[in-house]
């Protein structure tokens, strides 16, 4: 329930309660932990929170997952555990209704995780149950899937803010920051890019200030900051991810730092459910590979863990001894793992090969360069033809639509008119969705957005022609991929072959053929503390960047390795996180990630579609 599934409690009967006071939220010590904070500590907190919600105050003893699905329970209480959601406050009207045509009281308790929105309450009175609830919070903001990543399980966020201009979610990511200042700060500075970007910490900002003194004497654990918008780089979570834990993700779904390994991958006639982080000492030394490596690793694994085994037989009783009491539950531990891991790699192969992954490769890296659009407009086409998916297809659109800038009217007509005829009409408004967040858009005629900003400029005083800039960046975003491609070199040039097994940037992650814009940003800004010769940069990226420093709060104390925190509004992809990890090992950084969701191109065209595939 932690991860965004909502639960139902039955409370025990009166009599069995704990009458114990509430748990304190400060936790005395900390383990010890890899370098950076210790997020374990966010663990403790919401449990202890959620302990005392549950069990000493509304005497919980059992949970059930919410389904669309009565619950039969003889409790003269139940309690929701859920996200605040119209769809859950309906599940919970439907619940409370029933039992009032069935003549039944009970009491009810709603509590809303991360926190409650008005426009739940409002759902709870048109139902007609608003009376006959009681509601609580339990603010856990934030899920720690690995020791250097947080996520908030907001997946709605991305559809919510960039497409229905619904900003609630904005105070919950600021409250998140809050959290994270008091505990691991002060920052020493704020950055950041996007709308909701800048919206995010100014609440943050405010938030601090009413509790100002909260970290002020801790030695800081986090110095920078920097908060990213998913639309200030569409193209980086459009592309086919070639990054071990990225293709696990796109092949398999990840889920709240978890995977389904099925038959196909177990061998066997089970799924096995598998966390993935540093803990798996398997995953963690493959996971930010190139996929073209990962064999190569796994095949010398497996032969030193078989040399590790055959020790045995040179081995007298006594070592026999203290091998099977020390060392043979982890190499067992180990070899499960390795086996699953050989199997998952065997399982993308297989996916990728019928799928005939490189050619569609050859064609991402096509429109990432800008050469050969037409014989990769014609792949697309083909593509639709085929019927191949029709998330794939869109994708493929989106990707052709951000790094060109828009399509042609022309082309625009054309492909739409193939795809709705490929896939169905019920996709139109699908195109509108993607149309009003900048994902696939239509050129207008004959000139570009700079051109009519120009032409409105000479009409308009300038700061009024500052406020309908602003007004027409948001109506009719566009990428400008190519100037922003150029002015920051995001397509390496190199002479020869890419070496993939010991890369020299960031554009390993994409075999070599582009470096993701939105680490390319923060790579960029942190060189410069801040923004200073990046105003062309910013200019086509749409503005609405922002630079805080806090001059009396040390960058680096006692010269400890600077501690990034970058904040992904939307979505961050698998394939940015180990960019970054890059781009840390390259430059002395430490990075932490937390983000809304996990993302990737999949995920992305799921949110715009209406039409469920």
């Amino acid at each position: 329930m932690a991860t965004g599934t909502s639960g139902a409690g039955v409370p025990r009967r009166s009599g069995s309660g704990s009458g114990s006071a509430r748990p304190s939220m400060a936790v005395a010590g900390r383990r010890e932990a890899p370098p950076g904070p210790d997020f374990a500590l966010l663990k403790r907190l919401a449990r202890d929170q959620l302990i005392y919600l549950l069990e000493q105050q509304h005497e919980v003893d059992k949970l059930y997952k919410v389904e669309n699905k009565p619950i039969f329970s003889a409790s003269d209480q139940l309690c929701f555990l859920v996200r605040p959601r119209v769809a859950n406050m309906k599940y919970v009207a439907d619940i409370v209704n029933t039992d009032k045509a069935a003549g039944r009281s009970r009491k009810y308790k709603i509590i809303f995780s991360p926190q409650k929105f008005y426009l739940c309450e409002l759902v709870l009175e048109e139902e007609g149950i608003y009376g006959d609830v009681t509601c609580d919070e339990w603010a856990f903001y934030l899920l720690p899937l690995d020791d250097d990543l947080l996520s908030m399980e907001l997946p709605e966020f991305f559809r919510d803010f960039f497409l229905e201009g619904d900003q609630r979610w904005t105070s919950t990511v600021a409250r998140a920051l809050r959290l994270l200042n008091s505990l691991f700060g002060p920052f020493a500075s704020v950055a950041g890019l996007g709308r909701g970007a800048k919206m995010v910490s100014e609440v943050w900002r405010e938030l601090v200030e009413e509790s100002e003194g909260d970290s002020q004497a801790r030695r800081p654990e986090i110095s920078h900051v920097f908060l990213m918008d998913r639309d200030v780089d569409y193209v980086t979570a459009l592309c086919s991810q070639v990054v071990y834990e990225g293709l696990v993700d796109d092949t398999f779904r990840i889920k709240c730092g978890g995977v389904d390994f099925g038959p196909d991958v177990t061998a066997s006639d089970r799924s096995f459910k598998v966390l993935l982080n540093a803990q798996d000492k398997v995953f963690s030394e493959i996971r930010n590979e190139h996929f073209s490596n990962v064999f190569g690793f796994l095949s010398q694994k497996a032969r030193n863990l078989q040399a590790q085994y055959d020790r045995r037989r040179s081995m007298d009783i006594k070592q026999m001894k203290t091998f099977v009491s020390q060392e043979l539950k982890g190499l067992k531990q180990e070899h499960r793992l390795l086996s699953l891991h050989i199997g998952a790699c065997e399982s993308i192969m297989k996916k990728k090969t019928k799928q005939d992954f490189q050619e569609l490769l050859k064609t991402e890296h096509s429109l990432l360069e800008g050469f050969d659009i037409r014989k990769s407009t014609s792949y697309i086409e083909e593509h639709i033809d085929r019927q191949v998916s029709p998330s794939e297809s869109l994708r493929l659109l989106c990707l052709l639509s951000v790094t060109e800038n828009g399509l042609i009217p022309k082309d625009y007509r054309s492909l739409k008119t193939q795809y709705l005829q490929s896939y169905g009409p019920e996709h139109l408004l699908t195109f509108h969705n993607l149309k009003r967040t900048g994902l696939l858009t239509e050129q207008a005629p004959g000139e570009t957005l700079t051109a009519v900003e120009s032409r409105v400029s000479k009409l308009v005083t300038d700061r009024a022609a500052g406020k309908l800039t602003d007004a027409f960046s948001s109506l009719a975003r566009k990428s400008n991929f190519r100037g922003i491609s150029k002015k920051l070199g995001l397509i390496p040039r190199v002479a020869g072959e890419y070496n993939l097994k010991v890369p020299r940037d960031m554009a390993y992650v994409f075999s070599g053929a582009y470096v993701p814009l939105s680490c390319k940003i923060i790579e960029q800004v942190l060189e410069r503390k801040g923004w200073q010769g990046l105003e062309e940069v910013v200019r086509l990226l749409n503005g609405s960047e922002f630079s805080l420093t806090e001059p009396a709060v040390e960058e680096s104390p006692g010269g400890a390795q600077p501690v990034v925190l970058a904040v992904f509004l939307g979505g961050c992809t698998f394939s940015e996180i180990s960019a970054l990890r890059f781009l840390g090992k390259e430059k002395g950084y430490k990075f932490i990630f937390l983000t809304t969701a996990l993302t990737n191109s999949a995920r992305l065209m799921d949110a715009m579609m209406e039409a469920k595939t």
